[in-house]
């Protein structure tokens, strides 16, 4: 053997010698065994429940305490210091409570007050509300305080964009050509919600998309426009999710009450 081959020699061998070991440790992989089977926690007073955390079993120890036909409770919630062109938030905290009524009609409200086993919908206004808002149980006692079983609690989140498709024209004719558009997106969640015990009995989101032609000059007015128009259509959408919601609702939880839907 040359002195050239030799170093090669050397690393076929040690090449080799590292596929081999790969395989014998893949063998042994394959065949390996749990040395033994898990100690019986149950034998040491260990539960499932005592494994979950307590929050957890609090959450899922909650049982739907709400008598059908009931009345309903309804409140918008925002994040804290919401303010728009029609609305401002009510109460400091966690969230706030618009109690302004700017993009919900009464024919939504009379729609959800015609669900079966509905005795009638009472919106939440701030004379029920403390000034401080942290959890949902603030909310729960004021429909309690209107006698209703169940809070359809809801939100709107809105994002919009405004988009200059001529920019040169704009300068030209100092912002009055409409050459603006303002994209807006909203969606509207909600969840129904025991009142004694903060059960969830369903939740529901619509979302619609619309979009306003502006001048440079009306922009701000343009775009609030159009969040009013998009979120109304939005929350007009949850209102049908909640309709095709809550049958089920009553099927799973109004004891004697199937007929009722059918």
């Amino acid at each position: 053997m040359s002195a050239s081959s030799a170093p090669r020699a050397r690393r076929g061998f040690r090449a080799l010698a590292g596929i081999v070991f790969c395989s014998l440790l893949a063998g042994c992989a394959a065949s390996y065994a749990t040395p033994g089977k898990p100690a019986d926690f149950k034998a040491l007073g260990v539960s499932r429940e005592s494994l979950t955390d307590s929050s957890i079993n609090s959450t899922l120890a909650r049982q739907p305490l709400a008598t059908f036909p009931t009345g309903i409770a309804a409140v918008r919630i925002q994040a804290p210091g919401y303010q728009s062109e029609t609305a401002k938030g009510f109460g400091t905290g966690s969230y706030c409570v618009i109690t302004t009524r700017d993009v919900e009609t009464d024919a939504d409200w009379d729609r959800l007050s015609k669900m079966p086993m509905v005795t009638g919908v009472a919106p939440i206004n701030r004379l029920l509300l403390p000034e401080r808002l942290n959890t949902d149980l603030e909310l729960r006692q004021a429909a309690a305080s209107l006698h209703a079983d169940v809070v359809l609690i809801y939100t709107i989140d809105t994002s919009f964009q405004v988009r200059d498709h001529l920019l040169p024209l704009t300068v030209i004719t100092l912002g009055l050509s409409p050459n603006q558009t303002a994209q807006v997106v909203t969606t509207a969640s909600a969840v129904l919600m025991d009142t004694r015990n903060g059960y969830l009995y369903g939740y529901a989101e619509a979302t619609e998309k619309g979009v306003q032609l502006a001048s440079g000059w009306t922009t701000e007015a343009a775009v609030d426009a159009a969040r009013r128009r998009t979120e109304s259509k939005a929350f007009e959408k949850l209102v049908g999710q909640v309709e095709s919601t809550w049958p089920q609702v009553v099927k799973n939880f109004g004891k004697g009450n199937r007929t009722a839907v059918e």
